[in-house]
């Protein structure tokens, strides 16, 4: 997905909040930080986990000028407007104020409840007590997401792509060598979105899940997972090369008025290069996704890669992905943490190829079991 109208949150939200915070005696840190060397991939020492009562409350609260990030930082909470950035004194030990699951108060002057529905938080200020700002991002939930019902079934768009064309390009090209990326190494697991119902269109687009890489691009991602294996992460795919037809779906499902949204099928994009991956670190112990500061594909100023919010761990964990990826030649897309176009993208040309036509990798013959 690519959303070019989250821009509009950089100008006017993220990027005020990120220089505010860096001007902030209190908040040194919270600047954007740069990659490192390769041989430094984590962003200083790993921070303990914010307490689990908290993060339900942290997010973005109201939208545009009026946009409130309360935020946790080396287990403080943090309130960051386009105004300034301060950190609210949690009263929890303060027995006249006392906290519960549907309110948590901040300082003096900031609280949290939650709504009549019980579930949507409202930051409440002595400031403007009138008009409480509801929380706008998605929070942990995916169905407060980006979707559209195409107004024809994706069978059918599917149908109508197959026969068309991609642009016509001028060359000279590399010759295309996508490669399967779990092949390269057990650690790369896949959870391709668009293969199942879990994404913006609700319903499964790819035929197959299978995610591919050109060469060169699959080399520098085992590449990047050995540096980040000693740490104890693995790779989660999202995504990876997509045939053109299926960004041509993705244009014809979205109305006209969103198409900010998704590529233009006329342009094309990196994943039909073979050149652009989505994906997270998840833990080796465990199995499971590490926490980001916001979810994959959710379009939201929770999605920048520089986004101040969160926990410091989740920004950690961001921070490292980001760091390991940009070591071995990859560049993170100004609107999403997840997305990692390759250098060598300009070298190769959209391609069409449906993921049924690509060849199954061969099985490793086992001689042992084979005596």
């Amino acid at each position: 997905m690519i959303s070019p109208v989250t821009r509009l949150f950089h100008l006017s939200f993220a990027l005020p909040c990120l220089i505010l915070a860096a001007l902030q005696p209190g908040l040194p840190a919270l600047q954007a930080q740069t990659a490192p060397a390769a041989d430094s991939l984590p962003s200083g020492p790993k921070p303990s986990d914010a307490p689990a009562e908290w993060k339900e409350f942290l997010g973005i609260y109201g939208t545009g000028k009026d946009a409130i990030i309360i935020l946790e930082r080396a287990r403080k909470l943090y309130l960051s407007d386009e105004k300034n950035t301060r950190p609210p004194l949690l009263l929890g030990s303060d027995s006249s104020r006392k906290n519960s699951v549907d309110s948590i108060q901040l300082n003096d002057c900031f609280s949290i409840r939650r709504g009549d529905d019980r579930k949507t938080p409202y930051l409440l200020s002595c400031l403007n007590s009138s008009q409480p700002l509801p929380r706008t991002d998605a929070g942990s939930d995916p169905a407060h997401f980006y979707h559209v019902t195409p107004a024809v079934p994706v069978a059918e768009l599917r149908e109508k792509a197959l026969k068309l064309s991609p642009p016509a390009e001028s060359g000279p090209f590399r010759k295309p060598d996508l490669t399967e990326l779990y092949t390269l190494n057990d650690m790369i697991h896949l959870d391709i979105r668009y293969a199942t119902s879990d994404n913006f269109l609700s319903t499964p687009v790819y035929t197959q899940a299978r995610a591919f890489l050109q060469l060169p691009a699959s080399v520098a991602l085992r590449n990047v997972l050995e540096k980040l294996a000693p740490l104890g992460y693995g790779l989660l795919i999202y995504d990876a090369y997509r045939p053109w037809y299926v960004t041509k779906i993705f244009w014809d499902a979205t109305p006209k008025a969103d198409r900010m949204f998704v590529a233009d099928p006329q342009k094309g994009s990196k994943h039909n290069r073979g050149c652009a991956v989505d994906l997270t670190l998840y833990d080796l112990s465990t199995g499971q996704p590490v926490e980001m500061p916001g979810l994959y594909d959710e379009m939201s100023p929770r999605s920048f890669p520089n986004f101040p919010g969160g926990t410091s761990l989740q920004r950690w964990h961001r921070d490292l992905l980001r760091r390991a990826m940009e070591s071995e030649g990859f560049t993170v897309n100004q609107d999403e943490w997840w997305h990692f176009d390759y250098k060598d993208w300009k070298k190769y040309p959209i391609l069409n190829i449906p993921f049924e036509k690509i060849p199954l990798p061969q099985p490793i013959f086992d001689k042992h079991a084979a005596q």
